[in-house]
């Protein structure tokens, strides 16, 4: 665990997440997570220099944007 992970009071979860956190965060393997990435389901990362990362609002925001089991792709359909 980094150093910014650890100066986190423990009910502060961050705000960017790594690619497995960011997949586990949304309940999929990375491997699916990546596809959902590539598809537009789920957002690109953020860049901080070489590393990816996850913002974990956008997450919120495109898991939200997901249709529920059994709806229909849109209100017009």
């Amino acid at each position: 665990m980094g150093r910014a992970a650890l100066a986190l009071p423990p009910t502060l979860a961050p705000r960017g997440l790594q690619r497995e956190a960011a997949a586990g965060y949304v309940g999929v393997s990375a491997s699916k997570f990546d596809e959902l990435v590539l598809d537009g389901r789920m957002p690109r990362p953020k860049r901080i220099d070489g590393r990816k990362v996850w913002d974990r609002n956008a997450l919120d925001s495109a898991f939200d944007a997901l249709p529920d089991d059994g709806a229909p792709a849109n209100d017009w359909d």
